[in-house]
């Protein structure tokens, strides 16, 4: 089994532990943090370093998953991303058993798709993106990299979703529509594009 370091302890990360630990493909051997967590546990894990200690672990031949959260700005995600590729780190791919991902669909690395997710034929999500717990994104959809697509929501077909982009909890989109960069719909609107 794959050894995986995850990046980032709080709220999101316990979801994604459930995660792994069903998907059954990384053994995860601790979380890095902030150095006053250090030793203590998160689950059944210990944070057992910071950001510095990555090298480290790069060296010990583990993957990594970046598991900070993001609402409001994609920023923590991307600076930790960039930490990562400078020590040339592995990067896992998460995919729930309880989800279904069309074999017509692309996943890019570094990127999470929880329970219950439906992502259907011709979608392509890029890395680092968040695929929350039951939401959908339909045919031809393009998820553009270090974006958050939240619980219950739906991308309908041909939507682009750009770089950054958070699409609230149960917030719909209308079809072929595309968001902006660093974008923010709030939970339970209905999106229709830009005017």
């Amino acid at each position: 089994m794959n050894k995986l370091v995850l990046l980032g302890g709080g709220g999101h990360c316990k979801s994604c532990i459930d995660v792994i630990e069903q998907e059954k493909k990384y053994e995860i051997i601790g979380v890095l943090d902030r150095e006053k967590l250090v030793g203590q546990t998160i689950l059944d894990y210990t944070f057992i370093g910071t950001d510095d200690d990555i090298q480290k672990y790069v060296e010990a031949g583990c993957s990594f998953l970046i598991t900070v959260g993001q609402i409001k700005s994609s920023d923590i995600r991307y600076k930790l991303a960039i930490i990562l590729k400078e020590n040339n780190a592995k990067l896992a791919t998460v995919i729930s058993p309880r989800a279904y991902v069309s074999s017509y669909a692309k996943i890019a690395e570094g990127t999470i798709v929880m329970h219950d997710v439906l992502i259907n034929a011709s979608a392509s999500i890029g890395k680092h993106c968040i695929i929350n717990t039951k939401a959908l994104i339909e045919h031809d959809v393009s998820v553009e990299d270090f974006c958050h697509i939240s619980t219950a929501a739906v991308i309908n077909g041909g939507v682009k979703v750009q770089s950054g982009t958070f699409f609230g909890s149960n917030a719909v989109s209308k079809e072929y529509v595309s968001t902006q960069k660093d974008d923010f719909i709030k939970a339970g609107s209905i999106y229709k594009g830009q005017s």
